[in-house]
């Protein structure tokens, strides 16, 4: 059975998707942009700031549905230009100092004005589920 999870505290999909799908404790959460969610705008900014909103509203959505950052076991990444990626990575690893979650990050086009955008899969460790102990 899936759940849809909602955040009062991100910006609302702009499309035919959910925020995030709770599915058999794992959440799937869709890619995010950095849009401010007090004023559903795009911030104009760089890479840093863009980053740290991402990862604002990605919380947001864990929060939502019982999770945390440390829950994360994947993540894809996208952005505008393979010539972000450090300074992207430099303000990503400080959501993750421990034992960062599985990534892939490709360049792409995006949204006017946007550098990046970020998906994750969030896992809850733990519980009764027999798979669980493997």
């Amino acid at each position: 059975m899936k759940q849809v999870i909602t955040s009062p505290n991100t910006p609302k999909p702009v499309g035919p998707y959910s925020q995030a799908i709770q599915a058999a404790g794992t959440l799937y959460i869709s890619g995010q942009l950095a849009i401010n969610p007090k004023i559903n705008q795009l911030i104009e900014a760089d890479i840093t700031q863009q980053t740290k909103q991402v990862m604002e509203n990605i919380q947001a959505i864990l929060s939502a549905a019982n999770y945390s950052l440390k829950d994360i076991v994947q993540t894809t990444v996208y952005l505008s230009s393979m010539t972000l990626f450090g300074d992207f990575n430099r303000e990503y690893e400080k959501y993750f100092p421990e034992a960062p979650p599985a990534r892939a990050t490709v360049a792409c086009e995006l949204k006017s004005g946007a550098l990046v955008e970020i998906s994750a899969v969030a896992y809850k460790f733990g519980g009764s589920r027999s798979f669980d102990k493997l």
